[in-house]
């Protein structure tokens, strides 16, 4: 939700500084910054190994990891993770066994995931929890037990990338490289996906169910074409990331929109305008280079 459903706004102040003034704000930018350190990281290695469409699996299948929390009445956050690991290890297995058939059983997990997920919010006695701030995230409402939870699984997943960075490198971009190199190509692709589950569920508290592939992908598609290395690709999708979430937290506040919503608007807003730079730079070399012959 917008900002102003938690606090009123004088008439054009809307700068950073007044809204950290309070707290549900600071734990808002706080769980955004470690969300775009996680996003940085995992989405290079996501757009890298072109495994968007299993990441959108992922996410749509963490819903019913949601639902089952709510149905049992059990914290969201380890039984969504556990559902969402589930669901990911399940997916890596087929990517990696069906590849010509990965495609389709990931999209009936994906729709699978989804409908255990209502189905079991549908059975839940006394339901009332907001629906929209799952599919559009309740950066808002970020808890410093949230704040904890996304701190230890950002240090786990920078650590595990720094530790593998070498043998993720090498799966990434020649797998066949890899496997002569002595890499446990299989073993590591799980511990891929798996972090990536851990990620997902992360972020749907950031910027909703519906939006997270986005800020997955968006930053490091962006930069892809700008770097010549896998960490620099993460460093300045982690900067971007954080632009973006700081650019639509202040339009969240500043003009009552939804956070997570805003967040990706400035993303692909970004990312339209550096793909129309880059087609008019093309037209233009290319003009050049007709007129030259």
């Amino acid at each position: 939700m917008g900002c102003h459903t938690e606090c009123s706004k004088n008439t054009g102040n809307g700068y950073m500084i007044e809204i950290l003034q309070y707290d549900f704000m600071r734990h808002a930018l706080s769980a955004g910054l470690m969300a775009s350190v996680i996003c940085g990281i995992m989405g290079a290695l996501v757009v890298v190994n072109r495994i968007v469409f299993l990441s959108g699996g992922i996410a749509h299948a963490a819903y019913g990891g949601i639902g089952l929390a709510f149905y049992l009445g059990w914290p969201y956050f380890p039984v969504t993770i556990g559902f969402s690991l589930t669901a990911a290890a399940v997916m890596a297995s087929v990517s990696l066994k069906e590849k010509h058939r990965a495609d389709t059983i990931i999209g009936v997990i994906w729709a699978l995931g989804m409908a255990c997920g209502i189905v079991l919010l549908d059975l839940t006695p006394g339901y009332n929890v907001d629906l929209m701030s799952y599919l559009f995230g309740s950066l808002l409402t970020v808890s410093v037990s949230d704040l904890c939870i996304m701190f230890t699984a950002a240090a786990l997943i920078a650590g595990l990338v720094t530790f593998f960075y070498k043998d993720l490198l090498a799966l990434s971009y020649d797998e066949e490289f890899a496997r002569i190199r002595g890499v446990p190509v299989r073993t590591l692709y799980f511990m891929m996906v798996c972090m990536l589950g851990v990620t997902i569920v992360m972020v749907i508290q950031v910027v909703g169910l519906i939006l997270v592939i986005a800020l997955l992908t968006i930053p490091p598609f962006i930069v892809e074409k700008y770097v010549k290395s896998l960490f620099g690709m993460m460093a300045v999708s982690f900067f971007l990331g954080t632009v973006f979430t700081i650019s639509g937290l202040w339009l969240s506040y500043a003009y009552n929109i939804t956070s997570g919503a805003s967040i990706i608007l400035v993303a692909g807003s970004v990312f339209l305008v550096t793909q129309l730079i880059d087609a008019l730079i093309r037209i233009k070399f290319a003009g050049l280079f007709g007129r030259s012959r």
